[in-house]
């Protein structure tokens, strides 16, 4: 409701009494004498009051007495000159012409780049990893804007670094990365996808890939080609791989040739040793540099691959040398979930998985090729893989897998067995809404705790460490190594 004001009251008098409650009760000053109207002058800005001026007022009655008799000057311009208006002005134009300069200059830079409404890719923040996946900053020289509108990143003297492209179709997953070499052994991740297909479902049963599970995959496929044309990826610098499910299935080698037809990706079968050693390579920076022997293992879908190395020899770039015995367990979550069953999992069911699975560890010829170094205090054992991974979420109770708290956290011996038994003691509703398994690998977790176990009981270790990388970060290694992109003489490295 809108009030009156008060008799007498001048316009400026009137404003302050609608002022804030707070600035009202500040305390009041002593009456200054009064000032006739003839006194105070054009310079207040405000009819006659025979109230008592305000400081500002008074402020301004000073300023305005210092003026030599007879000029007015109006409140918005006082002691500024014609001249001096002018001065100012030009001084205001040429900073927003500097201004304006800037952003013209800024936006043809910008646009010297990919826009992102001219181009399909699906663009994503850049990480940043090293080839043993720790955070990376951006390269030098290279602009937020300009590495997520870039399909590889720029170096400060315009140089783009190759782009390299690794594919794993496993059993379980389909995984892409694609990234660019940076420093020395590392690189920086500029997109990923990965997407849980389950290829090998029912392949235990019949010996072949169902067309569910086919068209699962090359759905997923379709997606990875699209990336790697939007990232203008070499087909010279893409390894893409599939593994057991594809080794194993009597319809695999059909289905490869489905794929390229369909997505014109050219996948390529690797055997179990090449996908041994590059688990290996993939992830094993994480070998702790003071041990003399580690077992590194990679549960997957269809099969585990399992590599003993022996680090007496000194420490080495290339991990994949100190392998002295490897093996590929023809079981995995899915092959082992399915044979026994991954929902209703009974203590008595969960033994008979890991006695099958030590049975078949045991047929190993190369087993204890480090007998004398197992269980002692330069001994532990590497895990990479979807088991080990939600193993760690769980121990850590995160509310929501975060890969960076993850990869590279050691468990003692005492902390898997309490995760292991706090694992197989939940029921399948528990499992499924626990954050770090959900209902993807509720029916599987089981199994691969079982594969774990199965590893512990062989080869006993005082500390398992894990890893969250595996083959893809292998070939990317392997390819850029191959092609001596970390050298100093590359083109793009000797112009950085």
């Amino acid at each position: 409701m809108n009030r009156e004001p008060a008799p007498g009251l001048s316009p400026t008098s009137r404003a302050r009494s609608t002022q804030d409650p707070r600035q009202q009760a500040a305390p009041l000053r002593a009456p200054a004498p009064e000032v006739s109207a003839g006194d105070r002058g054009p310079v207040d800005g405000g009819p006659t009051s025979d109230l008592p001026l305000t400081k500002r007022q008074r402020r301004r009655r000073r300023k305005a007495g210092a003026k030599p008799a007879g000029v007015i000057v109006e409140k918005a311009e006082v002691g500024v000159s014609e001249t001096e208006k002018g001065e100012a002005g030009k001084l205001r134009g040429a900073r927003k012409s500097r201004r304006r300069g800037k952003r013209r200059a800024k936006t043809n830079a910008d646009e010297s780049l990919p826009s992102a409404a001219a181009s399909p890719r699906a663009l994503s923040p850049v990480a940043s990893l090293s080839a043993a996946g720790h955070a990376m900053p951006p390269a030098a020289g290279v602009s937020a804007a300009a590495a997520l509108r870039s399909p590889t990143a720029v170096n400060g003297a315009g140089m783009r670094p190759p782009a390299y492209a690794a594919l794993d179709l496993g059993t379980n997953n389909c995984r892409l990365l694609i990234a660019v070499p940076t420093r020395p052994g590392q690189f920086r991740v500029i997109d990923a996808f990965s997407r849980i297909v389950r290829l090998g479902e029912g392949l235990s049963r019949t010996g072949s890939l169902s067309r569910g599970a086919m068209d699962r995959a090359i759905a997923a496929l379709s997606i990875c080609a699209q990336k790697l044309s939007a990232r203008d990826v070499d087909l010279g610098r893409a390894r893409l791989i599939a593994t057991e499910a594809c080794r194993s299935a009597a319809n695999g080698v059909e289905f490869i040739e489905q794929v390229k037809r369909v997505t014109g990706l050219d996948l390529e079968i690797v055997s179990r040793e090449t996908e041994a050693r590059l688990a290996v390579s993939g992830c094993g920076s994480l070998v702790d540099q003071s041990a003399e022997g580690a077992v590194l293992f990679d549960i997957g879908g269809g099969s585990s691959e399992i590599a003993l190395l022996d680090l007496r020899g000194g420490s080495t770039r290339r991990l994949a040398s100190r392998i002295v015995a490897w093996t590929s367990l023809p079981v995995g979550v899915v092959s082992l979930a399915e044979r026994h069953g991954g929902r209703d999992v009974t203590p008595e069911i969960f033994e008979r998985m890991i006695v099958e699975t030590v049975e078949m560890i045991e047929r190993f010829p190369g087993r204890d090729r480090l007998g004398d170094l197992v269980g002692g205090e330069r001994f532990h054992l590497l895990g990479t893989s979807g088991t080990v991974t939600t193993l760690a979420g769980v121990h850590l109770e995160l509310e929501r897998y975060d890969r960076r708290q993850v990869d590279g956290l050691w468990l003692t011996d005492l902390e898997a067995d309490g995760l292991v038994a706090r694992i197989a003691g939940w029921s399948f509703e528990e499992r499924v809404a626990n954050p770090c398994i959900g209902s993807d690998r509720a029916d599987l977790v089981l199994a691969g705790c079982a594969i774990l176990e199965a590893i512990r009981r062989v080869w006993p270790a005082r500390t398992l460490r894990v890893a969250d990388r595996g083959l893809r970060e292998g070939l990317l290694t392997e390819m850029m190594d191959a092609d001596g992109v970390w050298r100093r003489d590359t083109a793009w490295r000797a112009h950085s």
